[in-house]
């Protein structure tokens, strides 16, 4: 089990919805900053009460929604609130995520004094055409331009880009990427488009108005991206994530390797130990009634005993997206579960895992077909 801890905090809020994005996002004219931080203490307040006693904070990652939407005083007190029932460990990463069209050299200034030590930029493309199709509100040079601010004043950046985009052909992304990569940021989040439901691009996809790469031209731009990034010394070290050696997202990690991270905020997910048990919560999804939620309650939340043979199986989900993969011995030491050994060498043999000792890891092919993986080896 990893050691760290990490906090999400979700900030819902957007100047405009996406028509490809299914978070739990939400646009509003007006946000009065003091009564949603105030919401979010209380939620870190009760999420310290579960833990009695608590561990030191290892990463804080501010999401949305819109985090850069906050101002610095607002980020401050989350983080001072933090601060009042956790201590943070040395190296704590403290990440926000940052949309272009409300990036500002002060903004940016202000997260950095307020304790913000890594942000990670939606750029989601470099090409005008296709930000207009994916209905983000920048253009190409608001991107590279929050880019250079964000490499100027903090220590660490991160950038997000989609692929498998409609018409999108394997030279266009070929030269995104190359530029994307030319801004030297440590970590790249490269997410192929995907169609999810409930959203504006599902219901152009359900009438044939909207049109994504096939399976084979997906796979052949999944394998181009490994390809440049391993050239720049950005390799895959999850499915959609690449960094530098030891530039990984420390937050992200403790998802990954199934450690205890909180969820504050409307419509967050957490998953704690408390005693012996896995606890999984989940916040109030609407603003306004969670806003209420926590000011009657303390807190918005559900919360659910997750059974060991369900940990184990999320866990192993979780793992296989990794390139370090999965230490079966500790594994079966935490859940005592044992994978079924025909199953391994099955899909050792059709190249899909590498086990070497008693570590276990996807292929590339593999981390491609992760259903298939997680059907037979937690079948």
């Amino acid at each position: 089990m990893s050691d760290s801890f990490g906090i999400y905090v979700h900030w819902p809020f957007c100047a405009k919805k996406c028509p490809y994005c299914d978070f739990n996002s939400h646009v509003r004219e007006t946000l009065d900053d003091k009564a949603w931080v105030e919401g979010i203490a209380k939620e870190l307040e009760a999420v310290s009460r579960m833990q009695a006693g608590g561990s030191s904070v290892t990463s804080v990652f501010f999401g949305g929604g819109t985090p850069s939407l906050m101002s610095g005083s607002a980020v401050g007190g989350v983080l001072e609130a933090i601060a009042q029932h956790w201590s943070f460990a040395a190296d704590a990463e403290v990440t926000l995520e940052a949309n272009p069209n409300s990036a500002e050299q002060e903004r940016f200034r202000d997260y950095a004094l307020a304790g913000v030590n890594r942000l990670s930029i939606g750029v989601q493309s470099l090409d005008d055409g296709a930000l207009k199709k994916l209905g983000r509100l920048h253009g190409a040079d608001e991107a590279r331009r929050a880019i250079a601010w964000a490499n100027d004043i903090f220590p660490r950046t991160s950038i997000d880009l989609i692929y498998a985009r409609p018409q999108q052909t394997a030279a266009a992304w070929e030269k995104e990427l190359r530029e994307a990569l030319s801004f030297n940021t440590e970590h790249l989040s490269l997410y192929q488009l995907t169609i999810e439901p409930g959203t504006e691009y599902a219901r152009l996809f359900r009438q044939g108005k909207l049109h994504i790469p096939d399976e084979d031209l997906s796979a052949d731009l999944y394998e181009l991206t490994q390809d440049m990034c391993e050239a720049a010394n950005r390799p895959a070290y999850e499915v959609s994530n690449h960094a530098a050696p030891g530039a990984e997202s420390r937050h992200n990690l403790t998802y990954w390797r199934y450690g205890d991270y909180a969820g504050v905020g409307p419509g967050a997910h957490g998953r704690l130990t408390v005693g012996d048990t896995r606890v999984a919560t989940k916040a109030e999804r609407l603003p306004e009634s969670w806003l209420k939620r926590v000011a009657r309650d303390g807190n918005s939340f559900e919360c659910e005993d997750i059974l060991p043979a369900e940990a184990a199986r999320e866990n192993l989900l979780m793992a296989l997206r990794l390139s370090e993969g999965l230490d079966l011995a500790a594994y079966q030491k935490r859940w005592g579960v044992e994978l079924p050994r025909a199953q391994i060498v099955m899909l050792q043999d059709a190249g899909l895992i590498t086990l070497n000792g008693s570590h276990l890891a996807a292929t590339k092919r593999g981390r491609l077909v992760l259903n298939t993986l997680l059907a037979e080896l937690a079948a």
